[in-house]
């Protein structure tokens, strides 16, 4: 592919003075090659296809990480142009420059507020990066979900998720080369399997047994990494996925969302989604839905 003619310009996309857009789209043969005024992560949710950048072709599959820079050429195809039948579904977050301005001043550690201002002044090519934790991924469901749900505190919490994938993205590129896999990195494998197979029937004990740790261990470095118990942990991870499950799946019976995030006993699942988003599953549908007819 050559360089593209057809730019897309912010203005479009950032509203309210948020200089910040995210969305997740399925991807088609109808958006041609473009560049655009604005910086651009985009994250493989589902699927697989083809990330072309310029004269550049590479294979995009769920849980690779792309960083767009202004002016880069570039588009998604999925690997079949029955895109229903084998989908390739993309996160974007879409930001300015001005808004990495806006957050250099908040940061205290110098390796990160280099990265800022490295991804500020266009000194980073274009590059690709796997998400090995799952980490990347839960941070653009959240991005996703509190941008096309806001509540009061929107912008900031928006913000504050931002700067929290920026310091995962830092934290991808360099330190996970810097540093040998040790125990540390054990537990991240531990985190990601859990964003996995979190429909699984998964208990502590059986956790310890496939990694080979004690439980009591185990517990405690759930505690110390996570803030939370390992129940409440899964749990969390269950509900979010459950959200992004309610608000693509308008027609599915809430007990069969249920059950595909783990939970067999509906009641339960709806006690805890309260507990955790504040309202019912059937609630965060409707607004999901209403918030989907307004969304351009």
């Amino acid at each position: 592919m050559n360089s593209a003619d057809h730019t897309l310009k912010g203005e479009y996309f950032f509203q309210k003075n948020l200089l910040l857009y995210v969305n997740r789209a399925t991807e088609t043969y109808q958006l041609p090659l473009h560049s655009h005024d604005f910086i651009e992560l985009a994250f493989v949710a589902e699927g697989k296809g083809f990330h072309y950048t310029e004269q550049e072709v590479q294979q995009a599959f769920k849980g690779q990480l792309y960083f767009i820079p202004v002016g880069v050429s570039h588009v998604f195809r999925p690997s079949s142009p029955e895109a229903l039948k084998e989908p390739l579904v993309v996160y974007n977050c879409l930001f300015t420059p001005g808004l990495l301005d806006g957050l250099a001043s908040v940061i205290p550690d110098a390796p990160i507020a280099d990265y800022l201002e490295q991804l500020k002044n266009q000194q980073l090519p274009a590059f690709s990066i796997t998400d090995r934790n799952g980490s990347v991924e839960s941070l653009f469901l959240s991005l996703h979900r509190e941008y096309s749900l806001p509540q009061t505190g929107s912008g900031s919490y928006l913000q504050t998720l931002f700067l929290q994938l920026i310091v995962t993205l830092y934290r991808l590129q360099y330190d996970e080369l810097q540093f040998p896999v040790n125990r540390q990195t054990q537990f991240r494998q531990i985190l990601h399997y859990i964003q996995q197979e979190y429909a699984q029937d998964l208990t502590l004990s059986r956790l310890a047994r496939t990694f080979d740790w004690s439980e009591r261990h185990l517990q405690r470095l759930f505690k110390a990494h996570t803030g939370q118990t390992f129940h409440h942990f899964l749990q969390n991870v269950r509900i979010q996925k459950s959200c992004s499950l309610l608000s693509r799946q308008l027609h599915s019976p809430i007990p069969l969302i249920a059950e595909q995030v783990g939970y067999r006993d509906t009641k339960t699942f709806s006690l805890v989604f309260k507990r955790i988003i504040g309202k019912t599953p059937g609630g965060y549908r409707q607004e999901a839905a209403t918030a989907g007819e307004k969304l351009p």
